[in-house]
């Protein structure tokens, strides 16, 4: 049962904490954490919320955007330079939960939940994690598949943005608002010459995490830029993807209409 609130001022404050209470819960926007409190789920008694740890903020030069981790979603939607994310983030939740859900905290929430992580992987985001000494760099591709560990704090994600009209996301869902993923799919394709000079292609609601569709990356690469050239290098998605079943499709459709939607994503059709 939660007995102590902690307020830190800044992120040395906030290590200084978890440090002294090893078991406490880590709270940024508040979307997962409090739901856990309503149910009378948790099993900690502390909570160390970074609101005033001074981790937000949004800061763009020379074509790279950096973000505290406790930015939140309904901020990247203000900034023009960060306007390829706004259809993503429209999808996410409603403008309640945006307010409150944070970047960094989008990355650890359960599948098939996360889209914003989708869309880092595919921009082949980094994230900065503190852990009481000197920071360390790791690709969020990499985070959200091993976590962190006790103590450690995720601070920033760093990208370079894309090329205009580079960046392609689509998310299937039961309803149009509010709703979990069945598939998301976040990509950044570059051409020369009409083929595919550049390619990543993130997945999301197929598995335990957000994952790199790698076999269709592989597939795509050099090729024409075209529907038959994508809907031939998505039907490798399978060997990529894990699905699993749930409230909102069966791993069987998951797996049956990935190839659908990573083409829709890619080419619009």
């Amino acid at each position: 049962m939660l007995q102590t609130v902690i307020v830190p001022g800044s992120l040395a404050l906030a290590q200084e904490a978890l440090a002294r209470h090893p078991g406490a819960a880590l709270m940024a926007g508040g979307t997962v954490v409090m739901p856990v409190l309503n149910y009378g789920t948790d099993s900690f008694d502390t909570l160390v919320s970074l609101r005033k740890a001074g981790l937000s903020g949004i800061f763009i030069s020379d074509g790279k955007a950096s973000i505290g981790a406790a930015t939140s979603l309904s901020e990247l939607q203000e900034r023009s330079e960060l306007a390829f994310l706004a259809h993503a983030i429209n999808t996410i939740a409603s403008p309640t939960i945006r307010n409150m859900a944070t970047v960094g905290g989008n990355l650890f929430v359960e599948q098939p939940y996360g889209d914003l992580a989708v869309c880092l992987i595919a921009l082949g985001a980094t994230a900065a994690v503190a852990d009481g000494g000197a920071a360390r760099f790791e690709p969020v591709e990499t985070l959200v598949r091993h976590g962190v560990a006790k103590g450690e704090i995720v601070t920033k994600i760093s990208f370079t943005l894309p090329a205009p009209g580079t960046f392609k996301f689509t998310k299937a869902t039961r309803r149009a608002f509010n709703s979990a993923a069945i598939v998301t799919v976040a990509a950044v394709i570059g051409l020369e010459d009409g083929k595919v000079a550049e390619c990543r292609i993130a997945l999301g609601g197929v598995g335990r995490h957000p994952v790199r569709a790698k076999s269709v990356e592989e597939k795509l690469l050099g090729q024409t830029f075209d529907r038959a050239g994508v809907m031939a290098a998505a039907e490798v998605a399978g060997d990529d993807i894990e699905p699993f079943d749930d409230a909102y499709a069966s791993a069987w459709y998951r797996r049956r209409v990935t190839p659908v939607h990573i083409r829709r994503a890619l080419v619009g059709e």
